[in-house]
């Protein structure tokens, strides 16, 4: 038997994989420890070649390992397509947020803004900036750190509207999902795998990425907010 699969994550696929890796596990009797940080340590941890198996980070953060050769880039595979959702404090007012205008309109009237560091993070400030209000927002907006949920600022009051993938949001507590955002301005972010050239176990990774797109997974994934890539 194949020594225990070690991985790391942003906290984005962090409940999703933590299900999937104990289902495998019952599976086949290989142990998988998968751990979730801030997608900026992880990135930063597998840059300066720590002995994990597996990364899952955002598309392009794992186009940039690849690129260092720190991933086997020909073994990268789409995991899950996430997007981004609204979330005000439990019993505040909820804004409309259901077409691009209305979701402009509640940007403007709230009063504390909080938002991650991941790409969704960085997409928002982009909308802003398109919207040409990124300057009036300047002082309204609240960055969570790394490894920080945006679900956890709201619950605590130290903002009144917040943005980050529905799957960080999903069943926080003292948090309302307001629903992901509208077209034409929904943000959605392809979270992919690929297997670490620092690993010790790369069979035992391929093999795992295997299960984790196949579609029995696929229920898994919509339960916690995302989609088959």
């Amino acid at each position: 038997m194949t020594n225990g699969i070690h991985g790391i994550c942003s906290m984005a696929t962090r409940g999703l994989l933590a299900e999937l890796g104990a289902e495998y596990a019952q599976r086949t009797g290989v142990p998988v420890r998968i751990e979730a940080v801030g997608g900026v340590d992880a990135l930063r941890r597998v840059m300066a070649d720590e002995a994990f198996d597996l990364v899952f980070l955002a598309a392009d953060a794992l186009d940039k390992l690849a690129e260092a050769g720190k991933v086997d880039a020909a073994r990268q595979v789409a995991l899950v397509n996430s997007g981004v959702a609204a979330a005000v404090p439990a019993g505040a007012p909820r804004p409309d947020i259901s077409s691009e205008a209305a979701l402009r309109e509640a940007v403007l009237g709230a009063r504390r803004i909080a938002y991650s560091t991941g790409p969704s993070g960085v997409a928002l400030l982009e909308l802003f900036r398109a919207w040409g209000i990124g300057e009036q927002l300047r002082n309204r907006l609240l960055q969570a750190s790394p490894g920080v949920p945006v679900g956890s600022l709201l619950a605590r009051g130290e903002a009144t509207l917040g943005f980050q993938q529905l799957s960080e949001l999903i069943a926080l507590p003292g948090i309302e999902l307001l629903g992901t955002l509208p077209e034409p301005v929904g943000i959605n972010t392809v979270f992919s795998g690929a297997p670490c050239t620092a690993g010790t176990q790369p069979d035992a990774a391929r093999a795992l990425l295997h299960y984790l797109v196949s579609p029995s997974c696929d229920e898994a994934k919509r339960r916690h907010g995302m989609a088959r890539s």
